[in-house]
């Protein structure tokens, strides 16, 4: 540190993580072990009675609950204790161990022990609540300089303090609480004109819905209720249901396989599912429109429309849902920004603060984005009518790097056994108007008669490299192309060779098409399928699982009994007519069976 300037440190004390930042090499970092930046706000004993903070004491609580804590910020300014390890602690005491763990890791970093904190918290806390966390502060040895209210480091973050005037929407969806702010920025000062929320909703709420969703699919398979008499298997669920749902985020669909959660008269019971994102989105629907409406009161206690937003900034881990990002837009007809960490920006926000009172002169956050969007065309609605070259990103500008998204399609035409993939740059739902970026074919797909999901999974890095592969879900056959500079800008006349290399790929292809579909244009008739590589992706109810069930247990063949090889097979044949044929209850039925086979099996092979 500069003679000249002191160490204060920025933290984030949240319900679910808290982190640390501090000013680091002329900008604002958040502080962490090796590539760790994220505490997990928990607190536990291990069975020896050793102190346990953050991941240790996470990793403990799906087998002891009873001595570990976590969400205490929910608890904090109320005169109750909690009960850990057989000891009795009250919630800044348990907010002062997560505290100290943070110094430890800005000293780990900074070679310097702070003494010094802006710490952040709900604008809606309440002064007891605020009291509350200077209090942890004082008893974890930190002076604490300055209470932030969480949308104002927000705005911090995204660099509304730039001396301009900003009227912007915060939408602050966390671990254990969400609120709403319209706040109106203009050089240091931020004025916070309306705040909305329930500090008892969150992610954490989201894991709840899932894991019960996990618990009642148990039941139904074993008739056992895990909710009673069984709390290792409850906490192994609820944080199985939690990274299930940072994955699909970012992925369409989560595979779920839990092994011998419980012991029943000796025999292990496991669990093994599959989670689409449109059955986890329909989930947590009621509690994401209910924000909306919080959204609705803070816009009207402030006198504000949503036409007088300037932006809409996402902050907190549950945002990354897309769920939330496509309510949001539709509410507020703006697109939310999400162009700095989610999980990291109130932190970075609170350093932002810190980091000026040290005597360092600070602007907005830096961080590596990508500046364009990427996706592929596909067959679907536009202007209310079928067109083959709709465009819709898989990955958005302004998205944090490094990145990977998923994206699921089905195949446009009956008995289609390939695919031509076209990546292209740009925001027009229009797929000619953007740049083409790259192409390549996948063969050998399954010809079916119906429609056959197709997987794109788009990743970009730090260094501007995108790698874009196709997966056909029931096999797993892929294909991938790497495309280098793919954030360097192009001039204006590559972007007019793309355009016209992409037409000229859309017609040759449409002239293949056309010959290979002869044969089929009675079915086309039919079904109104529309030419096109792509189309929105549907499948029957089971269809998933039910391929996943197959590839299990080909896995297995070799080593099942004659009898049991012939009824697998003979199964097999089922659920593909079935699918073929678009028979729900006929492959609600041969995946029962299926399935009751694979528990034997596997559990033979294990």
């Amino acid at each position: 540190m500069s003679d000249l300037s002191e160490l204060i440190v920025g933290i984030d004390l949240g319900t679910t993580n808290s982190e640390v930042a501090a000013f680091v090499d002329g900008r604002v970092k958040v502080l962490g072990p090796a590539d760790r930046q994220i505490l997990p706000s928990c607190v536990g004993f291990s069975a020896s009675g050793e102190l346990l903070v953050g991941e240790a004491a996470r990793n403990q609580q799906a087998l002891y609950p009873e001595r570990t804590v976590r969400s205490i910020k929910r608890r904090m300014g109320s005169p109750e204790t909690v009960m850990v390890g057989g000891r009795n602690f009250t919630p800044p005491e348990i907010s002062a161990l997560i505290l100290r763990e943070l110094a430890e890791w800005a000293r780990a970093s900074l070679g310097e022990l702070p003494q010094k904190a802006v710490i952040t918290v709900p604008a809606y806390f309440s002064d007891a609540q605020r009291s509350a966390t200077r209090e942890a502060g004082a008893l974890a040895g930190l002076e604490v300089v300055r209470i932030l209210n969480e949308p104002t480091a927000a705005s911090l973050a995204y660099g509304y303090g730039d001396g301009s005037r900003h009227t912007a929407l915060i939408y602050d969806l966390g671990g254990g609480t969400f609120d709403v702010s319209v706040v109106t920025v203009e050089g240091d000062v931020t004025e916070v004109l309306a705040s909305h929320g329930n500090n008892r909703l969150g992610g954490d709420d989201f894991d709840d819905l899932l894991a019960a969703r996990l618990m009642d699919e148990f039941q139904k398979r074993h008739g056992v209720d895990l909710r009673k008499g069984y709390p290792a298997a409850h906490a192994r669920l609820r944080w199985v249901a939690e990274e299930a749902k940072k994955k699909l985020s970012f992925e369409p669909y989560v595979a779920i396989r839990e092994d011998a959660l419980i012991e029943v008269s000796g025999k292990p019971l496991h669990l093994e599912m599959e989670v689409s994102r449109l059955e986890y989105e329909e989930m947590i629907r009621p509690l994401v429109e209910s924000t909306l409406d919080s959204v609705s009161k803070a816009l009207q206690d402030s006198g504000k429309g949503p036409g007088d937003m300037d932006a809409v900034l996402l902050v907190g881990g549950s945002v990354r849902t897309p769920l939330v990002f496509n309510l949001l837009a539709d509410r507020i007809g703006l697109e939310p920004r999400g162009d700095v960490h989610p999980d990291l920006c109130v932190a970075l926000g609170a350093g932002v603060l810190a980091s000026r009172l040290s005597g360092h002169g600070v602007g907005r956050v830096l961080v590596d984005v990508s500046p364009y969007s990427f996706g592929i065309s596909f067959l679907g609605e536009r202007g209310g009518v079928p067109y083959p070259h709709c465009y819709k990103p898989i990955i958005r500008r302004n998205t944090p790097l490094p990145l990977t998204r998923t994206e699921q399609y089905v195949t446009s035409y009956p008995f289609q056994t390939e695919v031509d993939l076209h990546i292209y740059q740009g925001e027009d739902d229009d797929a000619l108007k953007n740049i083409l970026v790259g192409d390549f074919r996948i063969e050998g797909l399954n010809g079916l008669p119906g429609p056959n999901e197709i997987l794109c999974r788009m990743r970009l890095d730090l260094d501007g490299i995108l790698e874009v592969a196709a997966v056909e879900k029931r096999t797993g056959k892929s294909k991938q192309i790497t495309i280098a500079n793919a954030l360097a800008a192009k001039s204006p006349e590559e972007i007019a060779a793309a355009r016209k290399r992409s037409q000229e790929l859309f017609e040759s292809r449409s002239e293949r098409v056309d010959e290979s579909e002869d044969d089929y244009e009675e079915i086309e008739a039919e079904e109104g399928v529309i030419e096109g590589e792509f189309a929105a992706a549907a499948s029957l109810p089971g269809e998933p699982e039910a391929a996943d069930l197959v590839e299990r247990s080909r896995k297995l063949l070799d080593r099942m009994h004659q009898d049991d090889r012939e009824e697998a097979i003979d199964l097999h044949e089922r659920i593909g007519t079935a699918i073929e044929s678009g028979d729900a209850p006929a492959l609600a039925e041969a995946s029962r069976a299926l399935k009751e086979l694979l528990f034997f099996m596997e559990g033979r092979a294990n």
